[in-house]
């Protein structure tokens, strides 16, 4: 098995990446054509980790967001970084076995979701003045903010609020799809983006 941090990657990875923002533009249609409170666009980017490794998620929130940047709404670029450590915190916990069960994979979600809204922070901060865009996260920042409490944990609750409960449901939703998957295509990875030979 080679190392989940290779840079060599299969056709199989390379053929996962485009699926993945697909999903995740999916997702995000999704969430908005049903007024949702949640982002969910982070599912192929979160699958993709689970199957072929952090690098390869990395790649797919990376160009995710850059795709969204281009076609979609250029909000997007900002949070490319987010999308990266998204893809590279559910990639390594995936290799360390955060996958196995429900149980583990909502730890998983909880992680991500927690990290997820540090990394966002500082550009919700730098970028728009703390809030997220998210109706009920903002609702929270504002009431802080009325509270005299601080513009960076003011900003930070706006997106934990949002955060987290996004990334449990993306996590779960990824995982349950990763465990419905066909044997067969599973076995493509070895969960390092490298295709086994049969």
């Amino acid at each position: 098995m080679k190392s989940m941090w290779s840079l060599k990657l299969s056709t199989a990875a390379l053929v996962l990446i485009p699926a993945a923002i697909g999903i995740n533009y999916l997702g995000k249609l999704f969430a908005s054509l049903l007024k949702l409170p949640l982002w969910v666009d982070s599912i192929g980017t979160v699958l993709a980790s689970m199957l072929a490794g952090p690098i390869v998620g990395a790649i797919a929130g990376i160009v995710n967001n850059v795709v969204y940047g281009f076609t979609t709404d250029p909000v997007s670029f900002v949070y490319a970084i987010t999308s990266a450590v998204i893809g590279l915190v559910t990639g390594i916990m995936a290799y360390k076995g955060w996958i196995s069960n429900i149980g583990k994979a909502i730890v998983l979600g909880l992680a991500v979701g927690f990290i997820a809204a540090t990394v966002s922070t500082p550009l919700n901060i730098i970028f728009w003045e703390g809030t997220t865009g998210n109706i009920w996260g903002d609702a929270l920042f504002a009431t802080m903010l009325a509270q005299d409490m601080p513009l960076w944990l003011a900003s930070f609750a706006d997106s934990i609020v949002v955060d987290v409960p996004d990334k449990v449901v993306t996590v779960l939703l990824s995982f349950l799809i990763f465990k419905g998957l066909p044997k067969n295509v599973k076995n493509m990875y070895d969960n390092t983006g490298e295709i086994e030979r049969i």
